[in-house]
């Protein structure tokens, strides 16, 4: 069964708050002009925003600082799940980026997205179609106040863009990189609700705390997650670093990273490779997630080499539809977790023989 998402921020003492215009916000090189008063957005759970934000808001991030003079009103965002952070807290963004993964019925929403937008009414956002890259005419036909994109793979160049529009919220560090906790922590300072934002985090945690908490035999266990396999190549073994969000979601899950994936971590680098002849690296993974059905299973035990993966002769296997929602959700996001939590870590229990 699936956890429907908690939204209330009880802890969080916000009081009604009237909602104003962006009317001087500036990015760092960059200079923006001045946003429109008009507004799609809706009111936080409690009608109310942050009471505790203090303008102006400066954020630090891979392209310099953003600075942000007075309360967004119009929030758009781009890329991947940073929609999510305002949904999560009660505003619908006025644009934001179409689904291009595990759409399973086409319509641009995941379902996590789709219940969500439901649940808050109004008007629905405009979505970018992003399969070309920014679409920086969509955004700027929004009037945004600012634009989030904590989890991005913006340029420096998509930034400047984006920064002629409105302030930008960019990633703290690396492109793709951006904790599921650090999108919710530098999108919400974005909104001037950096307050909401902490306790969102702390509410998710206990949620998967109380998850987890069910399967006790799953602590501990060495888990990787191997990238779409060939099956026409198995010469290679291709592999999630620590740093993808997807491996590092492990780690809440109470599982642990192999040694020879923590040594492959390198600053910056998503994925790694491995040869099939040197298989033995991986004597220590005990749980393999991996993107397939059962028939990919076969096939690799079938694999002289890569049946010697005490995760493959064991059966330890989690396969994930690429294409559907919950393959999608194991990126951990701030609604996806809620959504696919229950259903995840059993199957993780379940794969690593620690459902009791």
């Amino acid at each position: 069964m699936r956890l429907r998402p908690l939204f209330a921020i009880t802890a969080v003492a916000a009081t009604a708050a009237a909602a104003f215009a962006l009317s001087a916000c500036g990015s760092t090189p960059s200079s923006t002009p001045g946003a429109s008063t008009a507004t799609t957005s809706s009111p936080a759970p409690d009608g109310s925003s942050d009471a505790s934000a203090q303008y102006p808001i400066t954020i630090d991030h891979a392209f310099g600082t953003t600075t942000i003079t007075a309360e967004p009103v119009r929030v758009a965002t781009v890329a991947w799940a940073n929609h999510e952070v305002p949904l999560a807290l009660g505003v619908v963004p006025v644009g934001m980026a179409a689904a291009n993964f595990g759409d399973d019925d086409g319509d641009g929403l995941l379902p996590w997205v789709e219940e969500r937008l439901a649940e808050l009414g109004g008007e629905q956002p405009v979505l970018f179609d992003e399969t070309d890259g920014i679409d920086f005419e969509g955004v700027a036909n929004t009037d945004p106040d600012v634009i989030l994109a904590a989890y991005s793979g913006l340029t420096q160049e998509d930034y400047d863009l984006l920064s002629e529009i409105a302030p930008v919220v960019p990633y703290p560090e690396a492109a793709w990189s951006t904790s599921w906790r650090d999108v919710i922590k530098y999108n919400a300072k974005g909104m001037g609700r950096e307050a909401e934002g902490d306790a969102l985090v702390a509410q998710i945690e206990a949620q998967i705390a109380e998850t987890v908490a069910k399967y006790p035999g799953l602590a501990g266990t060495t888990t990787m997650f191997v990238t779409h396999v060939d099956t026409t190549d198995l010469s290679v073994v291709n592999f999630y670093t620590a740093n993808d969000t997807r491996a590092a979601f492990f780690e809440d899950l109470g599982l642990v990273t192999p040694a020879a994936v923590a040594t492959a971590s390198e600053a910056g680098e998503f994925s790694g490779s491995v040869s099939a002849e040197q298989v033995d690296q991986f004597d220590d993974v005990e749980l393999i997630v991996t993107y397939g059905d059962q028939a990919l299973v076969d096939t690799l035990k079938a694999d002289p080499l890569l049946s010697q993966m005490p995760a493959i002769a064991a059966n330890a296997v989690v396969f994930l539809d690429g294409s559907g929602p919950l393959g999608t959700a194991a990126n951990p996001t701030p609604l996806a977790i809620t959504w696919v939590l229950d259903e995840y870590v059993a199957m993780l229990a379940e794969a690593a023989g620690a459902t009791g």
